[in-house]
């Protein structure tokens, strides 16, 4: 294992020793081969380059109190893959070739699995490709699957369960009601990145997307979906242009499990103050607390027209949802539910 001091690293690419790669062309998958060139030669007219035929995963490694490696759930993971490329009309790669070589990439990069006692991981991220050359607007026929791996530290490089500052994005949406927002295309991240530095910019951490048709109901954040909790209610956005994230659907299961009631529907935004925690959650952050949500009138706006607080600490029943699925991640709790899958070298 690398001598690194993961408390010093953020979510950031850092350097590992190898990617996994393979082709489907003409409809056959080639043997998945370990490469020490993170370099991808593709054809300068490759669809990729064009028109954005590309989708993307992001999954986790942990070291266990066992010192046992684990994936999580990285079976809905390839699922959701073969929903994004169906979407795209691509080709997809099998649920079993998908986690064959998301292991190929951690024993590929064994060293960089961080130790048991910090807060890092190693996380995977398989991306989905057009890369036969084409002109035309239409679907790529040919795809490439890459998964690379860098060993992390915390989302933004602070402590785990500190509470961050978010705004309500009214003047710039991520993805459109009946458009691509459920899936995990690169083009969604893409459109919501003017929005997300102006956010930062402005000193928030996070951007909350509405609903486009509206503008008057909670969709998600622009790193991760949306999670509340009222009432011993588990509340998060039931909507088709919100990713279905893989976290949340566990947070919901483990909620349940801690007896709250889980509901899944509209929320509008004035339901904010009736929120007693507030939280982000997905694969790089599993929960970040909110402490406050800005409205303005505009994005850009120095005007605040209500700030919605949840507190400076994270809330009892997030805490609790944190380590319930961490404790999961890394052996600490049983797996009752089978949601991870080892390792071995």
């Amino acid at each position: 294992m690398e001598n690194i001091d993961y408390s010093k690293r953020s979510f950031n690419y850092y350097p590992t020793n190898a990617i996994v790669t393979s082709k489907c062309i003409d409809g056959k998958w080639s043997a998945p081969e370990v490469n020490t060139d993170f370099n991808l030669s593709l054809h300068c007219f490759a669809g990729i380059f064009h028109y954005a035929p590309s989708c993307f995963e992001g999954l986790k490694a942990y070291r266990g109190v066992d010192n046992r490696i684990r994936l999580f759930r990285p079976d809905e993971n390839a699922k959701r893959m073969i929903s994004s490329a169906n979407y795209l009309d691509m080709p997809a790669p099998s649920v079993e070739l998908f986690i064959e070589m998301c292991k190929m990439c951690v024993i590929a990069n064994w060293e960089y699995i961080p130790p048991f006692d910090s807060a890092g991981s190693l996380y995977l991220r398989p991306i989905l490709i057009g890369i036969n050359p084409q002109l035309g607007i239409r679907s790529s026929d040919d795809v490439m699957l890459a998964v690379m791996a860098s060993g992390v530290g915390t989302y933004s490089g602070a402590k785990i369960l500190v509470p961050g500052t978010a705004v309500l994005s009214r003047n710039f949406d991520r993805a459109a009601t009946f458009g691509s927002g459920g899936y995990k295309l690169g083009a969604n991240y893409a459109q919501s990145l003017h929005a997300y530095n102006i956010a930062h910019n402005l000193g928030y951490r996070e951007l909350l997307f509405l609903d486009t048709a509206t503008h008057s109901h909670i969709e998600e954040f622009g790193s991760s979906n949306f999670f509340a909790i009222k009432n011993g209610c588990y509340i998060t956005p039931d909507s088709t242009s919100v990713l279905p994230s893989i976290t949340n659907k566990s947070l919901r299961t483990v909620a349940e499990e801690l007896g709250l009631k889980v509901e899944r529907r509209k929320i509008y935004v004035e339901e904010l103050a009736e929120m007693e925690e507030v939280n982000s959650c997905g694969t790089a952050v599993v929960i970040t607390p909110i402490c406050s949500i800005d409205d303005k009138p505009g994005l850009e706006s120095k005007e605040i027209t209500r700030t919605y607080k949840f507190g400076d600490t994270v809330g009892t029943v997030s805490e609790k949802l944190y380590h319930r699925i961490v404790g999961i991640q890394k052996g600490m709790e049983e797996d009752t539910y089978g949601w991870c899958q080892f390792v071995e070298k």
